[in-house]
Formats: structure tokens, C-alpha cells, sequence
């Protein structure tokens, strides 16, 4: 078993030094506008450079258009793309195709219809990130707001992709990915809970960040 940890909405050198020490596998930047984690093309270019390969560098986008995602990606070298919106199957194989990258598909989970959805997406996304449903409120974000869903949802199912759970975290044998949890304000990675908390995933019996 292994546990492959994804520290998402990075802004600041420290925190991206924090995470590749760590052992992050992945490590993410949002480009949605509304979310205190959203950064600049151009700063994230400047981040990557300190990524070594081998660590996946992911951009999160949320119901963005072509052109949006075009532009990101001519500054910024990701090489995985995340749709944390309520993109459909078909918009996520036409990312896909007009990319010409992997593409991970957000999936917001609070009752089991909800987890059936993710068949949908087995045939066109690469993988699939299980989040809790963001709260019914005016200007909720569609992530990273550190809720917990009922993980008894998903136990003993299987995907034929491999997936990622997020949102309050224990993990055994997923990978897992987590902002709001290692930051010490909304946007501002705290660079001790980050080491913290890949230590914690390194600590699982088997496993490895």
C-alpha cells in the first residue's frame, strides 16, 4: 500500500520548499478567481522552477474555458489538470483531447448519488478526486473549505482509475490532497502543518509520500 500526498493551493516559495520536502508527489495551484488560494500564471512559472521532476505539478481549475486554461498554460508548465467544477464527462474528454495532458475530474460527494456519478467519468478522465459537497451558501467554494463527507460512502468501492480522497483526512491506501488543512489563514500555507501532515502520511504502515 502507498500514499501519495497532493499539497494544493500553493502561493509562496516556502510552502512549495515545505512540500517538496516533505515528499508531496503533487503539488497543486488554483487558477479560480473568487478562491484566497488563487495565483498568477506567471508567479506559478516561478514556483515550478524549484519543483524537481518526478513531483507532478497540478493546476485546478473550476468550469474554466478554453481560453482561461490556454493561457495558464502558456506561462505556467503543469502537467496535470484538475476540473473542481461541474464540467461533464464530455467537457472533460474535450480538456482531454485539446490539452493534451491528464486530466483529474473533482467529484462532490454528500449521498450516494452522488458516488455513482464518478462511472461517468471512468472512460474519459485519468483520475478522479473525491471532495466533500461545498456548503449550501451563497459564494461557497467548490473546494477546500474543510468539510468531511461520510467516507462510509465510498468504503469498499473500486475504480478502474486511480483516485484521491480530500477533505479532512485519514488515509490508508488513496492518495490525498489538502489545503485548507496546512494553512494558518485561508490562502497562507503554514509551512509546519505542511511538514506535519506528510509525515503523518509517511507514518502509515506501508506507505510512502
Amino acid at each position: 500500500m502507498s500514499v501519495a500526498a497532493k499539497i494544493c493551493g500553493l502561493s509562496e516559495p516556502a510552502a512549495v520548499a515545505a512540500a517538496i520536502a516533505g515528499g508531496a508527489s503533487f503539488v497543486g495551484f488554483v487558477f479560480y478567481a473568487p478562491s484566497p488560494r488563487n495565483v498568477a500564471a506567471a508567479r506559478v512559472a516561478e514556483l515550478c522552477r524549484a519543483v524537481p521532476a518526478g513531483i507532478t505539478r497540478v493546476g485546478l481549475f473550476v468550469d474554466a474555458g478554453d481560453a482561461t486554461i490556454a493561457a495558464v498554460l502558456d506561462v505556467a508548465p503543469l502537467d496535470l489538470l484538475q476540473l473542481h467544477g461541474s464540467e461533464s464527462p464530455e467537457r472533460v474528454a474535450a480538456v482531454k483531447r485539446r490539452f493534451a495532458r491528464p486530466v483529474m475530474k473533482a467529484l462532490p460527494i454528500a449521498d450516494p448519488e452522488d458516488v455513482a456519478a464518478a462511472d461517468a467519468y471512468l472512460g474519459v478522465a485519468d483520475r478522479l478526486l473525491f471532495d466533500a459537497r461545498p456548503p449550501r451558501r451563497a459564494g461557497a467554494l467548490p473546494g477546500g473549505n474543510g468539510l468531511v463527507f461520510d467516507w462510509r460512502l465510498i468504503a469498499g468501492r473500486r475504480w478502474t482509475l486511480p483516485w484521491m480522497l480530500s477533505g479532512g483526512l485519514a488515509a490508508a491506501n488513496v492518495a490525498v490532497d489538502v489545503s485548507s488543512g496546512v494553512e494558518r489563514a485561508p490562502g497562507v500555507k503554514d509551512t509546519a502543518k505542511i511538514a506535519a501532515f506528510l509525515a503523518a502520511a509517511g507514518a502509515i504502515p506501508g506507505a510512502r509520500s
